[in-house]
């Protein structure tokens, strides 16, 4: 029976993983509409985060947009700022809502502090040619 229940928590938090249930949504909302020729992004402003963590990016509805893996950065230093790319149709009415999970290797996935992601917010460049 031990080994049944064990069985089944294992089940459940593997289930939470998958779905990326573990994680801090944010509402951004572009500047402006897009104009013809531009591209929009999410500028994600890291804090402190300890070695070995990275930040997973999502669309709320589950459209992987990147992962932010810090490499180098000194001790008691902030990790950065950090630029991905949104596709314009993942924005409705101008928001789209980002999920941001914090992934450490052997541990499990969980949303990041508002010490280590500082903000999130939309902006807008010409599309490269």
């Amino acid at each position: 029976m031990r080994t049944l229940s064990t069985t089944l928590v294992c089940l459940a938090l593997l289930a939470q993983h998958a779905d990326g249930a573990e994680g801090r949504e944010v509402d951004v909302k572009l500047p402006r509409a897009l104009q013809a020729g531009e591209m929009a992004f999410v500028e994600v402003q890291l804090g402190l985060l300890g070695r070995g963590k990275e930040i997973e990016v999502t669309t709320a509805s589950g459209r992987e947009l990147g992962v932010i893996s810090p490499f180098g950065v000194p001790t008691g230093q902030e990790a950065g700022t950090y630029t991905l790319p949104v596709p314009s149709d993942a924005f409705v009415n101008g928001h789209v809502t980002i999920r941001l999970s914090l992934n450490q290797v052997g541990h499990t996935q969980r949303a990041p502090t508002t010490n280590e992601v500082k903000s999130v917010r939309a902006k807008i460049a010409p599309a490269a040619r």
